[in-house]
């Protein structure tokens, strides 16, 4: 969501509205909540964080929908699990969960956006047992841990992301283009996903229909091998 929240919920809600009806849906709201920069930032980490205000703003309008806020992590130049732990006290709310952005996640020397970053299954690992630990202690619903990917090489070794109690992840394909080209980057990715992993999907208002190509419709997502349980609009 961007800018106005109430329209963007609006917006949500029609797009749910689009969906067959046989299966309940739970609106998901994501927050850049650790945003990537070409800036190094006061600690070198060429990443911000987002303020209290601007999260309890997001969970607001995600409770108001009756529905789930993931705060959305480019790490820039620092790792996954400290960015994740400093929403520590959001992250024991309830209804709020993680989504991490490895494309953003660059090396020592490297400035996001350049190229694309990366991550393992065994960095991704890592947060999904502090999420666990953290939704036992607190005694809360399983907590989503999302990741997206744009390509194969932006998760190495995605074995290294075993099941845990407690956590709920989902791998986001991200490809960009015509319905051809996102199916064709949905095989791909889908074949390194770990069983116990659910299958997501994102299209994109305006990179997918920048050539003419029309969006595909809710019939062609839930059309793929596997069907998507999360899909994301942007």
């Amino acid at each position: 969501m961007t800018g106005d929240l109430a329209a963007a919920g609006r917006e949500l809600t029609h797009q749910i509205g689009t969906f067959p009806k046989d299966r309940p849906v739970t609106p998901v709201v994501e927050l850049i909540a650790t945003a990537a920069h070409r800036t190094t930032g006061p600690d070198g980490m060429f990443r911000s964080r987002a303020s209290d205000a601007t999260v309890r703003e997001y969970l607001d309008e995600a409770s108001a929908l009756k529905g789930l806020l993931l705060l959305n992590i480019q790490p820039g130049r620092a790792d996954f699990l400290p960015e994740v732990q400093a929403y520590e006290h959001w992250l024991a709310e309830p209804d709020v969960g993680v989504a991490l952005d490895p494309e953003w996640a660059v090396e020592p020397g490297v400035v996001p956006g350049q190229k694309f970053g990366r991550t393992t299954g065994a960095e991704l690992d890592g947060v999904a047992v502090y999420l666990g630990e953290l939704a036992r202690t607190r005694h809360l619903p399983d907590k989503i841990m999302a990741y997206h990917q744009v390509a194969a090489s932006i998760v190495r070794d995605e074995a290294g992301l075993r099941a845990h109690p407690g956590v709920s992840a989902v791998k986001i394909v991200d490809g960009i283009g015509s319905a051809g080209a996102k199916k064709a980057t949905w095989k791909t990715l889908m074949a390194t996903k770990p069983p116990h992993v659910q299958p997501g999907f994102k299209l994109f208002f305006q990179e997918d229909t920048r050539h003419g190509a029309a969006l595909m419709t809710p019939a062609e997502v839930l059309s793929l091998t596997p069907a998507p349980a999360y899909v994301v609009y942007e």
